[in-house]
């Protein structure tokens, strides 16, 4: 079967009766989407007639900037494997095979930091992200990332799980739950997650009709800051003169200076229409739509113009992002990696940590108050906080500071087991 017969077919795709076709067009299509159309079955049709491919939803900002700030910031956050040698003691799993995997080296030509974008990019997008196992024996050696379309989550009557995935040679394989580390977002089987980009399909069809309407109207359009009108008709010479003075004038260091209009003109500034305000409106309205998809604040996408509900400042605004959409993916991560790729028997001492405070990296003021206050209050010491800072240890730096106005603080400062009060003191006096 020809390409274009096999185009036309998936173009105008039935459902799953056959009792409507859904007709998608492929003529304003660049290659890239129309084979990116094809690997998908057709795309997802919209009520804006545009049909979402991946390729087509990053190349709107709201979507890219949404991806990218999750996916970067979970990519950058400091990770460890941490041991809990006892209920109060815990200390990075020195040594531990899963260590040197999530932490050095996932597979042979990537980062820790790359591996984590893309699988987070692909549990976004696609609403789950999958990875071969690699293991020596029952240690995990590396991390093999599958894509997510050509991948194929089933559950058998065990209720454990199987995995039906497509080589780039077209070959399938199916493995087990033991051999997949799998990233699921939002499920309502529990099974497989949902995909975010088919469920706000229609807001990124809006979007990219209204930049394709202003892009036509920015090319086909007349777009002035003003207009001069006359009277009746303006004579050549003065048309001329006219002409040449408005060129004279031009240019930003002409700013400001008087123009000499003759025979009756008077000047008419041009003002936005209604239609195009409400144009303007409606592609304002779609960052706030597709923020809302991602859970990210408006501002980080560059949408600071209204008020929203996380908060009336921007702090506020960055705390709601970090306790209501990367905690929920910390769990995630956290969670999905203590199942897969961890025994059952190191369950209960064994974790995979992230550790937000690598969000504060670009604040030295919110820095030194925590820091501040976790010495002051005698939950870290100073060599602790010297580690967080990448620097080496100094002598006597692993003494706690009693908290400020304690019994124990009084107790240090004396070097007396049962210090006096000021009451008893003036009883002596």
């Amino acid at each position: 079967m020809g390409l274009m017969k096999f185009v036309r077919g998936i173009g105008r795709r039935g459902n799953a009766s056959g009792a409507r076709s859904q007709t998608f067009d492929l003529s304003n299509m660049s290659g890239d989407d129309i084979r990116e159309f094809i690997r998908m079955g057709g795309g997802m049709d919209t009520a804006s007639g545009v049909s979402i491919t991946d390729a087509r939803a990053m190349r709107v900002a709201a979507a890219w900037r949404c991806v990218n700030i999750i996916s970067g910031t979970i990519a950058s956050m400091p990770t460890d494997i941490i041991k809990r040698e006892s209920e109060t003691v815990r200390r990075p799993a020195v040594g531990h095979p899963l260590r040197r995997v999530m932490t050095v080296k996932p597979n042979p030509w990537q980062t820790p930091a790359e591996y984590k974008r893309l699988m987070q990019g692909h549990v976004l997008m696609r609403g789950n992200a999958y990875s071969r196992i690699v293991r020596s024996g029952k240690d995990v050696v590396a991390l093999l990332p599958m894509n997510p379309d050509r991948t194929v989550a089933e559950q058998n009557s065990d209720m454990t799980m199987r995995y039906r995935y497509s080589r780039p040679d077209g070959t399938t394989i199916t493995l087990s739950q033991k051999d997949v580390f799998h990233l699921r977002g939002m499920s309502l089987d529990g099974i497989t997650g949902m995909s975010v980009l088919s469920n706000m399909r229609e807001a990124l069809g809006l979007s990219i009709q209204t930049e394709t309407a202003g892009a036509s109207m920015f090319k086909n359009g007349v777009l002035a800051g003003g207009a001069y009108k006359h009277p009746g008709a303006l004579s050549d010479k003065a048309y001329e003169r006219l002409k040449s003075s408005l060129a004279d004038k031009s240019g930003a260091e002409k700013s400001g200076e008087w123009l000499i209009l003759e025979e009756g003109m008077d000047v008419a500034s041009v003002v936005l229409s209604a239609q195009d305000a409400q144009f303007l409106e409606t592609r304002d309205f779609q960052r706030y739509d597709i923020a809302m998809f991602f859970g990210v604040p408006p501002h980080m996408i560059g949408a600071t113009d209204k008020q929203t509900s996380w908060g009336s400042g921007i702090e506020a605004q960055g705390i709601g992002f970090v306790t209501y959409t990367l905690s929920d993916w910390f769990a995630i991560w956290e969670q999905a990696i203590k199942r897969d790729l961890m025994p059952m028997d190191e369950w209960e001492n064994l974790d995979f940590k992230f550790f937000p405070q690598g969000l504060l990296r670009g604040d030295t003021k919110a820095r030194k108050e925590f820091y501040q206050s976790a010495l002051q209050w005698g939950w870290m010491n100073p060599n602790e906080v010297r580690s967080l800072e990448d620097m080496n240890p100094r002598d006597g730096g692993e003494k706690y500071y009693d908290p400020p106005n304690t019994a124990g603080n009084q107790n240090k400062d004396t070097g007396d087991d049962n210090p006096q009060t000021p009451d008893d003191q003036r009883i002596q006096d």
